[in-house]
């Protein structure tokens, strides 16, 4: 008695490498990137205390994966940004954040950060680092404690974990770019005309 052959789905792929990475490397994936976060903290205002607390032994969240103080944009993966975002601000957080490498990931924490806090109305505060960069998590209060923080980096790990690369970054994707989301609030002014040199002669030019 012959056994009929059972035809097995294809298997999910991902993004470009489809010819290399199928569906349980995306598995492997997520759950590296999900336990090794270096941290680039932008510490704007009150709320980079409550990031350092957190980062301390009393709640330690070293033992999440998340790896404080990268030594810069280059090598994190993730930028927190913790307090105050002015339009002055704006351009270096970012011109950071275009310099880390993909993957990466933004936690905006504290209501300063989240749309400007109680600074909202003022003239040179940003209404929300949203304006100018991407952001995956939302932390609220103001300002909040480390325990929110803590819940915050769980919340982008369960993000990461079932995310797929080719539905972020490939064609169609939901995520907004940046220059979507760009604020236009910290244009660089334009360059100042040239002034009329002196005549050929050395004179005045008249």
């Amino acid at each position: 008695m012959g056994v009929n052959p059972v035809d097995l789905p294809e298997p999910q792929r991902l993004g470009v490498l489809s010819r290399l990475a199928p569906e349980p490397m995306k598995v492997v994936l997520n759950w590296g990137r999900r336990y090794s976060l270096w941290v680039f903290n932008f510490g704007l205002a009150c709320c980079a205390i409550e990031f350092i607390a957190a980062s301390m032994a009393r709640h330690d969240f070293i033992r999440l994966g998340v790896i404080p103080f990268a030594p810069g944009p280059r090598q994190a993966d993730l930028m927190i940004v913790s307090g105050t975002v002015t339009d002055k601000m704006a351009p270096a957080v970012k011109r950071l954040y275009e310099q880390m490498p993909e993957p990466k990931y933004v936690i905006s924490f504290g209501a300063c950060s989240n749309c400007g806090g109680p600074y909202w109305d003022s003239y040179a505060v940003t209404k929300g680092v949203d304006q100018i960069i991407p952001v995956d998590v939302y932390v609220p209060g103001c300002p909040p404690r480390p325990e929110a923080l803590l819940q915050g980096i769980l919340k982008l790990q369960e993000k990461i974990a079932r995310e797929s690369l080719g539905e972020r970054y490939g064609h169609g994707g939901t995520r907004p770019s940046t220059e979507a989301l760009r604020s236009g609030l910290a244009a660089p002014p334009p360059p100042p005309a040239p002034e009329p040199g002196p005549g050929p002669e050395g004179g005045d030019g008249r």
